[in-house]
């Protein structure tokens, strides 16, 4: 990350961050496929109501794991490697201890949280067991998404591509045997994705522990360093606290969405699976600019800091506008794959439309803000963030659209969020990068910060 071009190391690197999401989403279609087309549109809006309440609870700790990724990758910019196998360990235990945490708060807020998004009635019962089934899982989730942090920070994006693919395969194969054969329906879905995301987790343990010296995790050597840990949270929490209340803004949105009935559910359901996936092609990007980002800035290669900023964003813009626009052409037979219901796919085709059309701006404040993480301000792109996409939302949801009250109203919330946020997070990098790379000054961030 340090030498070399570095569009093909973008690529690279980007790529299988890209498929190893995409994939991961896919797996996830299969549980609103397999319930919408073999079960009902009540288990299929069950399942997808509880899309945003899953983000909601474990955004803080997912971003977490990004301020493992930058602290670690700072110390290989560094070349202090004798301190990446306490950094590396640090995360790992964070990680299980945070997955503990969401297991035991899952089973005790889920009915709470569903009547909070006004999940339907007719659905709620299903929606709070597949739930609940689903956070016994979190542990796992938790240990793959800090693992794989620790691998992308020294480059290696592929092996949590191979373990996700092992995981989801199995996924694919419960959800068939388990809803079709035995016709657990809700329960078959969510015990299928428990149990792929533990063959995932324990894929990339595997992996952990036999790596090099530095970056192989010992259960002896498990244990909190709190240096590593403030460093962590300090660009870890601001990340999670972002998620968090983006994720309450959806779910606000989705309160909304549930006041048009199960079939508005179902259809947002269906089509979320593809914003999602066009999403994962700007956040592979977001990845990539934080990583090398981090390598580069604390070796302090300003000119490679800023190539990694400008490829980024145009690889990830290009990237977003084919996948939408295709998803647009193709969204007959697309939504088809999920439901065969006149009703659920004109609430589907009619979010696709809002939606996947403007997509493409959420590139203007995503890799803006990566790339400031990357640099050791975390702080500044949440709070900008907060306001644009999660304020505004809420704001919008609550004032604007009660005085129209159509479907295509509320969801019209996306691109108006998105222009405002980009306004104010893009011309703050480019301020706040001047600043930094005036003079080498690093005096603003703990990157450089004495041992």
């Amino acid at each position: 990350m340090l030498s070399g071009p570095l569009l093909s190391k973008i690529i690279i690197f980007a790529l299988p961050l890209a498929a190893t999401s995409i994939l991961q989403q896919l797996f996830n279609a299969v549980d609103t496929a397999v319930v919408g087309r073999f079960a009902s549109s009540q288990a299929m809006a069950a399942v997808g109501s509880n899309n945003s309440i899953i983000n909601l609870i474990i955004a803080l700790f997912v971003g977490m794991s990004v301020g493992a990724n930058v602290v670690i990758a700072s110390l290989i910019g560094q070349q202090r490697t004798d301190e990446i196998s306490d950094a590396v360990h640090t995360a790992v235990v964070v990680a299980l201890g945070s997955g503990l945490i969401l297991l035991a708060a899952g089973q005790l807020i889920a009915v709470p949280l569903l009547r909070m998004v006004n999940t339907p009635e007719d659905v709620i019962d299903l929606a709070s067991l597949y739930l609940r089934i689903y956070f016994l899982g979190m542990p796992f989730i938790m240990f793959y998404n800090f693992g794989s942090a620790i691998l992308r920070s020294k480059g290696d994006s592929s092996r949590p591509l191979y373990a996700l693919m092992a995981g989801g395969t199995v996924n694919v194969f419960l959800n068939l045997l388990l809803v079709i054969v035995f016709h657990l329906h809700v329960i078959g879905v969510a015990a299928a994705t428990v149990t792929s995301n533990a063959i995932s987790a324990g894929i990339i343990f595997v992996v952990l522990s036999r790596e090099e010296d530095a970056f192989r995790v010992e259960i002896r050597k498990l244990r909190i360093h709190r240096k590593h840990l403030a460093r962590i949270l300090r660009i870890g929490l601001p990340a999670g606290l972002q998620g968090v209340v983006f994720s309450l803004s959806n779910t606000v949105i989705q309160s909304g969405i549930n006041s048009f009935g199960s079939m508005a559910s179902a259809g947002s359901a269906a089509a979320l699976n593809y914003e999602i996936v066009a999403y994962y092609f700007v956040s592979s990007f977001n990845q990539a600019a934080v990583t090398f980002t981090s390598q580069n800035y604390a070796a302090g290669k300003y000119d490679r800091c800023r190539s990694v900023f400008r490829i980024t964003l145009i690889a990830s813009v290009i990237a977003t506008l084919v996948f939408d626009y295709a998803v647009l052409f193709a969204r007959g037979p697309l939504i088809g794959i999920f439901t065969s219901d006149p009703e659920v796919y004109t609430f589907a085709a009619t979010r696709l439309f809002c939606v996947l059309s403007f997509q493409f701006l959420v590139n203007s404040y995503e890799i803006s803000g990566s790339a400031l993480r990357g640099m050791g301000y975390s702080l500044t792109p949440t709070v900008l963030m907060i306001f644009g996409t999660c304020v505004f939302r809420i704001f919008w949801v609550m004032a604007i659209f009660p005085r129209f009250d159509t479907f295509r109203m509320l969801l019209l919330v996306y691109p108006a969020s998105w222009v405002l946020t980009g306004l104010l997070v893009m011309p703050t990098y480019f301020v706040i990068r001047r600043k930094c790379f005036r003079g080498n000054n690093h005096s603003s961030t703990w990157v450089k910060s004495p041992r």
